[in-house]
């Protein structure tokens, strides 16, 4: 039985450091401005696309085959 106690105790623990990380998380990714975000995403999808090997990279989502 007391083995038992030992795994819901670590349960327990292990979803309170997720929630303390997430929560950890949320406040970096708040301090963000719109602006910054839609910059950061845009880079992102144009380096994705260089990587697949093309595509116009003007950001209107469309490649050509």
């Amino acid at each position: 039985m007391r083995v038992w106690k030992w795994l819901g105790l670590a349960g327990i623990l292990a979803g309170v450091a997720t929630g303390a990380a997430v929560a950890r998380d949320e406040r970096a990714r708040r301090h963000y401005e719109p602006d910054e975000i839609r910059e950061r995403l845009r880079a992102r999808h144009d380096e994705a696309l260089a990587r697949q090997g093309g595509g116009s990279g003007d950001g209107s989502g469309t490649t050509e085959v």
